[in-house]
């Protein structure tokens, strides 16, 4: 159950016969350790992906295509490994399936089995992809900021605070985050929307903060909760929601969530570069 041991990284066979043995889940716990989380989350949330890649046959050997959403919820024992989820997808390709609605159950019934936790699973027709929403996350960009740039390991340091002056309520957002996977070190590339109630936080540090992601190795959710935590111990805000959506790759993209208070759940509207 490490990144290791995954199809990750990997030369692979594929299958076009569905088989469910392909999704290799990796415990949270691990990742979560080396950041101070215990067993008590500090947040709640989920993680949104999008597949883009779904193609089964009717039954009468007819292809079918979909765009596949799930909604994993960040208090799962395990994420799920990308490239066995793509395989896990592709698997899907020569099967025969009498409707959609059975295709959806099964991806519901594999994805939470492997994920430990109760998953919800959307799927658009294209009928439908015209409806699909478009737009960029709001809120003020950092990015506008002109500044030097040495640090490109997660340094939380570069974190402050205006903790003596009374406290606001903003939303930032940054499209210049990026780390690299675990075990390939292929690069990937996100957004990053935070909003806070507490003290003002620094933009310049923040800014910073988010760049010296660029040599990390981590998953997306493990990125996103990082991002959380050192925000919540450096900055101390009173409420904070950090949202991340990643570009695709292997036909999936991946957009954690993480909030410590009551909000409405992300949209999941697309943005340009995905």
């Amino acid at each position: 159950m490490t990144p290791e041991q995954s199809p990750l990284g990997k030369a692979s066979s594929y299958t076009e016969q569905y088989d469910a043995t392909l999704l290799f889940p990796i415990p949270r716990i691990g990742a979560r350790e080396q950041i101070g989380i215990g067993a008590q989350l500090p947040f709640f949330g989920t993680d949104i992906w999008n597949a883009y890649e779904l193609s089964w046959l009717n039954a009468r050997g007819k292809p079918q295509i979909a765009i596949a959403t799930f909604f994993i919820p960040a208090d799962s024992p395990n994420i799920v490994e990308s490239k066995s989820f793509k395989l896990y997808l592709g698997s899907f390709a020569q099967t025969k399936f009498d409707s959609a609605d059975e295709v959806r159950d099964v991806l519901k019934r594999d994805v939470s089995a492997a994920s430990g936790a109760s998953v919800s699973v959307k799927l658009d027709q294209p009928g439908a992809f015209g409806k699909i929403a478009f737009e960029e996350f709001d809120g003020l960009s950092i990015d506008r900021l002109d500044l030097d740039a040495e640090v490109y390991h997660p340094d939380p340091t570069l974190l402050n605070a205006a903790h003596e002056e009374s406290p606001v309520e903003e939303t930032l957002v940054s499209n210049l985050l990026k780390s690299n996977c675990p075990v390939t070190g292929q690069p990937d590339w996100g957004s990053v929307q935070i909003h806070y109630v507490g003290p003002q936080i620094d933009q310049a540090g923040l800014l910073r903060y988010i760049i010296s992601f660029r040599n990390h190795t981590g998953f997306h959710e493990q990125c996103a909760e990082r991002i959380f935590m050192d925000i919540l111990r450096e900055c101390k805000p009173d409420r904070l929601a950090v949202y991340a959506r990643y570009t695709r790759r292997g036909g999936l993209d991946i957009n954690p969530f993480r909030t410590n208070f009551n909000m409405p759940m992300p949209d999941n509207a697309r943005l340009a570069r995905q």
